[in-house]
């Protein structure tokens, strides 16, 4: 089941969420259909025309946006003088309360993938009246056990990428603590060779850990794109994902009864290397009502054939409220 065909949105603008940022929305399909919001990973990778496609533009009114700092929302997070203190999980999740209520919403499916799937369960956990259904794929909850995966854990899966990761950190830096903070520190420095380094190694290890077709790849070749990137997954990484104490093995997880009553579906490939924490398996056991669809051969990529095939048929299937 492909993905369905571009399609251009019928609305857009940038909605004043406070703090002298403006998130950049777009609406397309049908504007009398179900309602989906459709969430990017990252955290800053910002949305894609792709977004728009795995929903039917018949059944559903298909909003996406670009989160705060990435995309087409202002201030952009590759300027040095943006401030990041307000980019936080708490203000990403209050802007899409604010945009629901913006475009007169009452209810939506919500759609997420990787960074994405985060922001929707958590979002689904806090504001369960919003949601009416949860479908998400390259499974994560935002906890410190994944970062340290991702950081650290991998490492030994590719030691010569991961040799080149730590080279770019300073001498005396601690190499066994959190990398990502250690990398943001980088970020955030006054020096722009500093920061272009940093922000440099860190999207070549990304591209090392999670293979991705050459289109994403070559976003990371734009450096206001790369800058903007590195600095929020850094920034997010680096700061337990701004979900509070006790979220080492994670507070998504642990949430995660909190879902009862809300249909989900979890799309994801058996080569996901995020599944050698068994995160998928263990949130849909703790999840009642959901149901897990692991896709052979795939990785970390919604754009995999038999993962758009499982999304879309879940988009579909909930679109005729079956």
């Amino acid at each position: 089941m492909p993905l369905y065909p571009e399609i251009e949105p019928y609305d857009h603008g940038l909605l004043d969420v406070g703090d002298g940022n403006r998130v950049y929305w777009e609406v397309c399909g049908n504007p009398h259909g179900k309602p989906a919001l459709m969430l990017h990973g990252g955290p800053g990778s910002g949305c894609t025309p792709g977004h728009r496609r795995y929903c039917d533009p018949a059944r559903y009114r298909i909003v996406v946006l670009d989160q705060r700092g990435c995309g087409r929302s202002t201030p952009h997070a590759s300027a040095y003088d943006t401030d990041m203190r307000v980019n936080t999980t708490a203000h990403v999740l209050a802007d899409l309360e604010l945009l629901r209520r913006h475009l007169d919403i009452e209810r939506w499916l919500v759609w997420g993938a990787s960074w994405g799937a985060v922001l929707a369960l958590r979002y689904a956990q806090t504001r369960p009246g919003a949601v009416s259904e949860l479908v998400l794929t390259g499974i994560a909850t935002g906890s410190n056990a994944e970062v340290a995966l991702l950081t650290h854990g991998l490492g030994r899966i590719f030691p010569d990428a991961f040799a080149r990761f730590l080279a770019a950190l300073p001498e005396d830096a601690d190499r066994t603590g959190n990398l990502a903070a250690a990398f943001n520190g980088l970020i955030e420095s006054p020096d722009p060779a500093v920061r272009e380094r940093a922000a440099r190694a860190w999207t070549d290890w990304e591209t090392a850990i999670i293979p991705a077709p050459p289109r994403s790849v070559a976003r990371y070749e734009d450096p206001a794109f790369r800058m903007a990137f590195a600095r929020t997954v850094t920034h997010y990484f680096g700061n337990d994902h701004f979900l509070g104490a006790g979220n080492d093995e994670g507070v998504v997880l642990r949430d995660a009864p909190l879902l009862r009553g809300i249909p989900g579906t979890l799309v994801q490939g058996s080569l996901d290397l995020g599944n050698l924490l068994g995160t998928p398996w263990r949130l849909h056991r703790a999840w009642p009502g959901s149901e897990l669809v692991i896709v052979d051969q795939a990785g970390h990529n919604a754009a995999a054939p038999g993962v758009v095939d499982a999304l879309v048929a879940a988009t579909d299937r909930y679109g005729t409220g079956g």
